[in-house]
């Protein structure tokens, strides 16, 4: 297993000398967080009206009170979805997505969705809204084409709050989906979607473990999802992941993965500013860019995957079990 770069780029070292500066980092994520706000409602996707509807679990024709409090059937639903045995890795406690509390909290949890309307909204020129649909359609495009069987039971590491899981069950309606997040919160989320739906196939099961350590029976998968997983992990935990992928797939069985493409002109002529802001909420950035993961997904026991640019700055790998 190689590097693809040695270290970060110039620009990239400057960013990491501003971030360490803790007030300046700190800085960086308002600017972030405000700036994805402003984009999120420049589309249509009132950023605070719809967190405040998910807060308080209002039915869609009432509108919450200002300061309408936390339901209390949320804390329900973390007490039945939460592993209070899990020991999460350290790597994980760190401050993510401008969030002092990382993943394991509800404000994070109650925003994923409309952020990644925001982050989402100009991959294409025209996308606005529907950049983050358009985005998981063109992964969705690549397995459809590249996977030789039709998968029974499916896998999606790193589930957040379920986006990408329903998407997986429409483009496979017959298969057995299981959502799998470090975040009882972000599960929570995905359950009580799932409680909404009126899906006519079979609704996800939500599994609250680390992906390195599913607890997951042996070849209980023919498809391994992972969908804007791996920029957020170190490359330790992502080998890790590999392997645990490879004892959970049957024989013949696909790992897949749609990610930030490192070799895009839009990461690699990223102006300063922007790159600092982005930087300031993923802290294992680095780490990611310089990763040699088509050869770390190999020595793990798979075929040498495939790479395919799906948007002008993702890419999605395919591998199958050797």
């Amino acid at each position: 297993m190689t590097a693809v770069n040695a270290s970060p780029r110039l620009a990239s070292r400057l960013v990491n000398g501003v971030l360490a500066v803790k007030p300046l980092a700190n800085l960086a994520k308002h600017q972030a967080r405000t700036m994805m706000i402003k984009r999120a409602e420049s589309i249509g996707v009132y950023w605070r009206d719809e967190v405040k509807v998910l807060r308080s679990r209002c039915q869609p024709d009432t509108q919450p009170a200002p300061n309408a409090e936390l339901s209390p059937d949320w804390e329900a639903d973390l007490a039945r979805i939460q592993n209070p045995a899990l020991d999460y890795p350290e790597y994980y406690l760190r401050s993510f997505h401008a969030y002092d509390e990382g993943n394991l909290g509800w404000e994070a949890a109650m925003e994923v969705e409309v952020a990644a309307y925001a982050v989402h909204a100009r991959i294409w020129p025209d996308a606005g809204v529907q950049g983050d649909t358009r985005l998981r359609q063109s992964y969705h495009d690549i397995l459809r084409a590249q996977l030789s069987t039709e998968p029974r039971d499916i896998l999606d590491l790193g589930c957040s709050v379920g986006m990408s899981t329903f998407a997986l069950q429409q483009v496979f309606p017959q298969a057995k989906l299981t959502g799998l997040d470090l975040s009882p919160y972000f599960l929570a989320i995905a359950h009580y979607h799932t409680s909404l739906s009126t899906f006519h196939f079979p609704l996800p099961i939500w599994v609250h473990a680390a992906a390195e350590s599913t607890g997951l029976p042996d070849h209980s998968f023919d498809l391994i999802s992972a969908s804007l997983l791996f920029h957020e992990l170190p490359r330790t935990a992502a080998v890790q992941i590999f392997r645990e992928a490879r004892r959970l797939l049957r024989p013949g069985g696909y790992l897949t993965i749609m990610d930030m493409n490192p070799k895009s002109d839009v990461h690699s002529k990223m102006p300063p500013y922007v790159l600092t802001l982005l930087k300031s909420t993923e802290p294992y950035l680095d780490d990611y860019f310089t990763f040699d993961i088509e050869g770390a997904i190999a020595s793990a026991g798979f075929t040498q995957p495939t790479v395919t640019c799906n948007s002008p700055r993702h890419r999605t790998l395919v591998a199958q079990v050797c």
